[in-house]
């Protein structure tokens, strides 16, 4: 297992000090950069198909998975071998990778001509192959797609097993010629967005050798995560629409059988099955021996940000070298949001971890956190040493369901009535009024900033008057702020008409993108951390079960993962609800929920933990906050701005 390599500032001065007085040759011997040398317009363009050693769609014969590379074509005449960047994708012909929606293409010989995403262009020159794998049962893969299951993990540690020569390759899907990959180390750092960085994840979680390093964008930890919420459903279908949604048309006709263990084994019920264990990375994280580089939208309603919060919490558990970056987009990908400080630091991240080169990177904060749209800080670890957690709880107000929230145990009842026709906006803008459909409960105005950093959990006793019901909870910061507007299309950029380029093009591959901007939108709140449940699953996150109307239930949602600071003149607010009307399938009936004050809290990481919050709700005038509590400071500037045609 790979131990945290990441260093204080105090013992990263000595090192810099130590460095100024080595003699001038060693200290500059090694280089810290790739530098685009090798031609990509001579690079080397070819497929392979790794057999996976499984028999996915029962046709008889082993299963294999196309692999398309493109690698510089003078380190191997040189003799020398290189590492290897990976993307392994369900998308690269049904769908498209990236903001404009690239597939892969081909020449008459079957050869790649466009890799999508600019990996190849920027990277290849730099000493690097980019392997893009199909996924079994997409594009021009054998198998079937099992959404995250053991076909899609093995579609892409084959991969990484035959660049390290323990898997066979050949030179057509169905020929018997051999390929080997004696031209890399067998190094191999994967990346991908969603799906894709799903796969990295799950993969990292085998332990293959030769994985350095993976760079999860936006990915899932546990696919049952994606799919329910302690037994709600997300979503009004299961892993069965996805996978008829990415599967190559000649898949989609021979995995009928896997299509339907997907339906059988994913029950609309909620409860936790087989497949869910079999697609559960962070019960594996032990394995992982890869460094992880975590990038997620803290407002990504798609992969939602309970999935890097859990494989971050587990990572850092097992002491994985790791990074994050923490936007406030949706599901989108740093190159839209952060494009020319994304490049320099993936680059300065592979180098570190794939060549060895010793640029500084893990001397850095490891955190960067878009606190305003554009305008970042960072960490020196994340969460804070100084977070600890901190116990609100609710109290009655004068009016009904808008109460209070406090480190006092509150006592009496609060009522609301399920309404699946509102969701957590109109919860959020009736805050100070009494609604039927949500029970608000608020800070005074805080004196001081206030910031939480982590995972928080709501626990809740109520009672409900039939025999099912959904609950919502969510923290909202109550006052006036421009945010990214993740709710629109785009969730958060918008996309522009002028390019920038990554490196070298083709006549078949652009290394040039549409630029985008922070799509802004003015707000009077903001929710910045959301979970749901059922109440049927209050004895069990594994099985739910029907309810006693008039009996009392205490369950604990989990809410999703955030760094978040409240302002100074700002509310912290906590609603409890019913169905939030995004999610899908509602319960049966619109029950009325009571709430028991004295047995319901919420559990939030406050940097600073209880002092902080008593100072910012004591009523005493505003001090400025001591940014030395929680290790924030302003981003370093870029190492470079790539760009051009370099």
């Amino acid at each position: 297992m790979r131990l945290i390599t990441w260093r204080s500032l105090a013992t990263a001065a000595t090192a810099a000090l130590m460095a100024t007085l080595l003699a001038p040759t060693a200290a500059h011997s090694a280089p810290r950069e790739s530098t685009p040398v090798h031609s990509y317009e001579n690079a080397i363009r070819e497929s392979v198909w790794v057999d996976t050693k499984l028999d996915g769609d029962s046709d008889g014969k082993t299963d294999r998975v196309a692999v398309d590379i493109v690698r510089p074509r003078e380190p191997a005449q040189q003799g020398r071998k290189i590492p290897v960047i990976m993307d392994a994708s369900p998308y690269y012909s049904c769908c498209g990778r990236g903001n404009e929606s690239q597939k892969k293409t081909y020449d008459a010989n079957g050869n790649v001509v466009q890799m999508p995403l600019f990996y190849d262009n920027y990277f290849v020159p730099r000493g690097y192959a980019f392997v893009a794998v199909d996924l079994a049962g997409t594009n021009r893969s054998d198998g079937c797609v099992d959404v995250g299951g053991r076909s899609d993990i093995q579609s892409a540690k084959a991969v990484v097993d035959w660049l390290n020569g323990r898997a066979k390759g050949y030179t057509s899907r169905t020929g018997s010629t051999k390929a080997k990959a004696g031209w890399t180390n067998g190094k191999t750092g994967m990346i991908g967005k969603s799906y894709d960085g799903t796969i990295a994840n799950g993969v990292a979680a085998t332990g293959v050798e030769g994985l350095e390093t993976i760079v999860p964008i936006a990915a899932i930890s546990s696919w049952y995560d994606y799919y329910f919420a302690k037994g709600a459903p997300l979503y009004d279908s299961g892993p069965e629409w996805l996978s008829d949604y990415v599967e190559s048309p000649d898949a989609r006709a021979r995995c009928a059988a896997v299509q339907q263990e997907l339906v059988e084994g994913a029950p609309r019920t909620g409860d936790w099955t087989k497949l869910w264990t079999e697609r559960d990375y962070v019960k594996d994280v032990r394995k992982v021996d890869a460094s992880v580089f975590v990038i997620h939208g803290q407002q990504d309603l798609n992969v939602r940000p309970k999935h890097f919060g859990q494989w971050w919490d587990a990572l850092a558990e097992n002491g994985v070298e790791r990074k994050i970056w923490i936007s406030q987009v949706g599901h989108v990908d740093p190159f839209d949001f952060r494009r020319a400080e994304w490049v320099d630091t993936l680059h300065r991240w592979f180098d570190h971890e794939l060549l060895g080169y010793d640029n500084g990177i893990d001397d850095e904060p490891m955190a960067d956190i878009e606190r305003a749209p554009d305008q970042w800080v960072t960490s020196n670890v994340w969460p804070p040493r100084a977070t600890d957690t901190v116990k609100l709880r609710p109290g009655k107000g004068e009016q009904a369901g808008v109460g209070t929230l406090g480190l006092r145990t509150g006592s009496g009842t609060e009522t609301f009535t399920d309404d699946p026709q509102q969701d957590e906006t109109d919860w959020a803008a009736q805050i100070d009024r009494p609604t039927s459909a949500k029970a608000g409960f608020i800070t005074k105005p805080l004196t001081r900033d206030v910031r939480l950093s982590g995972s928080s959990k709501v626990t809740v006793t109520a009672t409900p008057s039939t025999s099912t019901a959904h609950l919502s909870a969510v923290l909202v910061d109550l006052g006036p702020d421009t945010i990214r507007d993740y709710a629109a299309a785009g969730e958060g950029i918008a996309t522009l008409t002028d390019r920038t380029c990554w490196g070298p093009s083709t006549t078949g591959d652009s290394s040039c993108y549409k630029e985008t901007e922070a799509k802004t939108a003015d707000v009077d709140y903001t929710v910045f951390s959301r979970g749901w449940a059922d109440l049927g699953n209050h004895a069990s996150d594994l099985t739910g079960a029907p309810l006693t109307p008039g009996k009392p239930y205490t369950i604990t949602l989990d809410l999703h993962v955030s760094d978040h600071v409240v302002p100074a003149g700002h509310r912290l607010a906590l609603i409890v609800a019913g169905t939030d009307k995004d999610l899908i399938d509602p319960p049966s009936s619109t029950p009325t929920l009571t709430l028991d004050l004295s047995r319901t809290s919420a559990r939030v990481p406050l940097v600073g933990g209880t002092a902080a919050f008593d100072r910012a709700t004591s009523g005493s005038a505003y001090v400025t906050p001591d940014a030395t509590l929680d290790g924030v400071a302003e981003p370093r500037a870029p190492h470079r701005v790539p760009g051009g045609s370099n």
